[in-house]
């Protein structure tokens, strides 16, 4: 973390599309609950070949930029300095403006972690995750941290694994790729983590509610709308289901710690964030 506590500042959460993020409610409600009333975040809709012009523009005013898909793998070449774990995890979802230099930080990881242990998952044992994007490298790391003994990574393309493969490589991991089917059900799994679309898991979904999948606990990343077909399918067949706004609230936690210098305050965040849940659910 980021030591001491910095000047007011800007920041803002950058991808594509973002109208739909929670982030500026989260950070928002951090900066209330810490006094920062000089503090501005905002969305910001940017794509990859936006994304070097946009951070060149920033001044020094900036304190740090939250990044969602598709930037964080974009980010990296422009960046001065990673943190290890964004290294070993190939995508960035922070980026952090110190002393003239861009520096990358990914808190994705930190916030799976701290998601899967509040739900009572420990230890990842026999574990299936869905997709191999950003996010799946970013729970291989997760995994790798909580001690995943044997993980399976389903995939509908093996060919677009290969940035999976060699973030699993870089961890040290065995992994195992195999595609959608009924392959996915040749096995109890401890831990599901689906990472991809809620529609692109609705054929696991299927097998979790016919009873030829079984999972101890599933988390979906996805948490709106809430429940997804996979999370009501895994809580009517008695699994643990964790929700992807618990990640959400730990990585953007991280994150206002990394840019402010100051301890997050996670209740006040999760409730900002819970609410906001409730009246867009609300309204539609």
């Amino acid at each position: 973390m980021v030591a001491g506590a910095r000047p007011a500042g800007r920041a803002a959460v950058l991808g594509s599309p973002i109208a739909h993020s929670l982030s500026p409610i989260l950070h928002r409600a951090a900066y209330r609950e810490l006094g920062l009333t000089d503090w501005i975040y905002s969305a910001i809709e940017c794509d990859e070949l936006r994304l070097p012009s946009l951070l060149d523009s920033l001044g020094p005013d900036w304190a740090g930029l939250s990044l969602t898909m598709p930037l964080k793998r974009a980010v990296l070449p422009l960046l001065d300095h990673v943190e290890p774990l964004v290294t070993q995890v190939g995508a960035a979802n922070t980026v952090v403006f110190a002393a003239g230099k861009r520096r990358g930080f990914n808190t994705d990881v930190g916030g799976i972690v701290t998601a899967l242990r509040e739900a009572g998952v420990t230890t990842g044992g026999n574990v299936l995750v869905l997709g191999s994007g950003a996010t799946a490298c970013s729970a291989l790391a997760a995994l790798d941290a909580i001690g995943g003994v044997a993980v399976c990574v389903a995939v509908r393309a093996l060919a677009r694994a290969k940035p999976l493969l060699a973030v699993a490589d870089r961890l040290g991991m065995q992994v195992t790729l195999t595609e959608f089917g009924s392959a996915l059900a040749s096995r109890p799994w401890q831990l599901l983590i689906s990472t991809i679309p809620a529609a692109g898991a609705e054929p696991v979904a299927a097998q979790l509610r016919n009873g030829t999948l079984a999972a101890g606990a599933v988390f979906d990343v996805v948490y709106d709308p809430w429940p997804t077909p996979l999370a009501a399918a895994a809580d009517a067949a008695g699994s643990t289901v964790i929700s992807g706004f618990d990640m959400l609230v730990h990585q953007a936690a991280d994150q206002v710690e990394l840019m402010t210098g100051r301890p997050a305050p996670v209740s006040a965040m999760r409730a900002a964030g819970l609410a906001e849940l409730t009246r867009t659910r609300n309204i539609r």
